[in-house]
């Protein structure tokens, strides 16, 4: 080949690669340029076609043009990978980062809060006040919304563990409940079987219901192996729990902050100044700590407590001793006539 002729051709090739070189470095970088400086949300509904979303997406001002967009997804052969969701685009994501993150199904996640101590009641009040949780059991009884949730029968209260619950937008709260109870079930199976030999609890709910009892007594977390070792010794010899959370729990409504003398003498199923052994459900809804604690109780042999006002508590283990204690924590070092809580035996 001549001497011109190959320098033509070697022309011809850099002109060639150089028209070829321009479309693409101004594709890869639009793919790669903010596409909002605001955070931005869609959604992608169920059937909705990558082009589809590319022209809504359009319409909505997040893309200028559709089509590096789509023409990535084809590259990518990720057209018909898209997820389905709430999405919410970080400001200054690229096409690139968008096509990433709907591929991925990195979608939106909105939380519940269920906190240990409460009782079903708060939980459902919880979930209903959940903006972005679908709410089908709002009105619903005890009974249908276990059997909701495919537990007919069952008593609600203490069945679901307390914890930070993840949803998406469109879940609703039948699936919370169903995590919490399956959570609550799980780790209460997998306490039981390592549970103190001789403790005077006979059964897993049994076991529920005292850490509920322990979860409502507990100030400090250090005490709550206490607080256990408490009622184990007085349900050991017969003794009434007198424990003021469960006199609460069942008055129910008639509760308006305030426990009365009345109040413990009043008899319900739940007051355990009238009745012995343990009320025959939970009062509340037990952390993990409580049901290990109900079931490793301390070597203490205490059977009474009085809160010192901290948040603590005074233990002893004579009437005599938690008399003074009375005394000294609760009517600021003058004794006056009150009625003893001495738990009495059963006979």
């Amino acid at each position: 080949m001549p001497i011109q002729s190959r320098k033509l051709f070697r022309t011809l090739a850099i002109i060639f690669l150089v028209v070829a070189f321009i479309p693409i470095t101004y594709v890869y970088w639009l793919l790669n340029q903010p596409l909002s400086k605001k955070e931005f949300t869609f959604t992608i509904s169920k059937g909705q076609t990558l082009s589809a979303l590319a022209n809504k997406l359009k319409k909505q001002g997040l893309l200028q043009s559709r089509v590096p967009f789509v023409l990535l997804a084809k590259i990518k052969r990720q057209t018909r990978n898209i997820k389905i969701g709430e999405y919410r685009l970080k400001a200054g994501s690229s096409t690139s980062q968008l096509l990433e993150q709907i591929i991925s199904g990195k979608v939106i996640q909105y939380k519940v809060v269920l906190i240990e101590g409460w009782n079903f009641k708060e939980y459902m009040a919880a979930l209903h006040k959940s903006p972005k949780l679908k709410g089908t059991l709002k009105g619903k009884s005890r009974k249908e919304i276990m059997r909701a949730i495919g537990y007919p029968g069952l008593h609600p209260e203490g069945r679901f563990f307390p914890d930070t619950y993840q949803f998406t937008r469109g879940m609703d709260d039948v699936a919370i409940l169903k995590q919490a109870y399956r959570k609550m079930k799980a780790s209460l199976d997998e306490l039981w079987p390592g549970r103190d030999p001789g403790i005077p609890i006979k059964t897993p709910y049994d076991a529920l219901i005292l850490a509920s009892i322990i979860e409502k007594e507990t100030g400090r977390a250090s005490e709550r192996r206490t607080i256990s070792a408490v009622f184990i010794n007085r349900l050991r010899i017969g003794m009434r729990l007198q424990t003021d959370p469960t006199v609460i729990y069942g008055m129910g409504k008639k509760y308006d902050g305030n426990i009365r003398l009345k109040d413990l003498r009043t008899d319900t199923p739940y007051n355990t100044y009238t009745r012995y052994g343990l009320p025959p459900t939970p009062i509340a809804m037990p952390s993990r700590e409580s049901i290990y604690a109900a079931l490793h109780p301390s070597d203490s042999k205490a059977i009474y407590f009085v809160g010192r006002g901290d948040g603590s508590h005074q233990f002893s283990r004579t009437l005599r001793e938690h008399n003074k204690a009375v005394i000294k924590y609760q009517l600021g070092g003058r004794p006056r006539s009150w009625p003893s809580h001495s738990g009495k035996k059963r006979k």
